[in-house]
């Protein structure tokens, strides 16, 4: 089922209708739907292989088979290059860091601003990354490749921020990190960009971490959504948890 892009929410930061995805003719998504307002903090939970990250792709045009109706803050955004999606205020932190690994976190931050410098108004400099997140302060000099796995993520998080970008799209941010850089980067970073009102979206398989961090959870299942609702129902739905996210009772 696809809807017309006219029917498309005009108020939501992200709105998804009928959406389908694969690769080589064979689909990972199917018949995906939901809306996401403004300030909203979400949560994709799923099995490895559900879906989740071929949706954090798809809303930036990124999967080689692709239909549906995708709309960033009213604009649809159907067959759209990624960079144009992006300039709507949309930033993904890819599963696996996605920082540049030879060169250094000034480096790094330097290229993500590099488009933003034209625009008059700019709500992250490369100053306030250094003035908000110390850590990176402290390291800005070394290469990227060197760094702990909760700073790269860091990193990467403020790759996206410097883009200017009022919604934040998380794949799988907590994979391979400490309890430690877990705490510090995911809830203490994430948590702020909440209480500050951006708009996110967690593509997370910690399910206690995601459902930590939003009030609101959707679960992929076989590349479908089976729950869209609070993330608080989910976690007294024992029956739900089993059959979808293989957590036994």
């Amino acid at each position: 089922m696809t809807i017309p892009a006219a029917q498309l929410s005009a108020t939501a930061d992200i709105d998804v209708r009928g959406l389908w995805a694969g690769y080589d003719g064979v689909r990972v998504l199917n018949d995906v739907a939901f809306s996401i307002e403004r300030g909203e903090t979400v949560a994709i939970m799923g099995r490895n292989g559900a879906g989740k990250s071929t949706l954090a792709a798809s809303l930036f045009g990124l999967e080689p088979e692709l239909g549906g109706h995708i709309a960033i803050k009213g604009n649809d955004v159907r067959g759209w290059p990624t960079h144009r999606i992006s300039r709507l205020g949309i930033a993904l932190v890819p599963q696996g860091r996605g920082v540049f690994a030879d060169l250094t976190i000034d480096q790094n931050l330097e290229m993500a601003s590099l488009w933003s410098r034209r625009l008059r108004s700019r709500a992250w400099t490369k100053e306030r990354v250094y003035d908000e997140f110390p850590r990176l302060t402290e390291r800005r000099n070394f290469q990227s490749g060197s760094l702990s796995g909760g700073e790269r993520q860091l990193l990467a998080i403020a790759r996206a921020l410097l883009t200017q970008a009022d919604i934040i799209v998380l794949d799988e941010p907590s994979e391979g990190l400490s309890p430690r850089a877990i705490d510090e980067v995911i809830i203490g970073t994430v948590g702020r960009l909440r209480g500050d009102g951006y708009t996110l979206l967690i593509a997370e398989q910690n399910i206690t971490l995601a459902l930590a961090l939003a009030k609101r959870a959707l679960v992929l299942d076989h590349g479908s959504i089976v729950y869209d609702g609070p993330s608080a129902s989910l976690v007294s739905n024992e029956a739900l948890q089993r059959e979808h996210l293989g957590l036994s009772g």
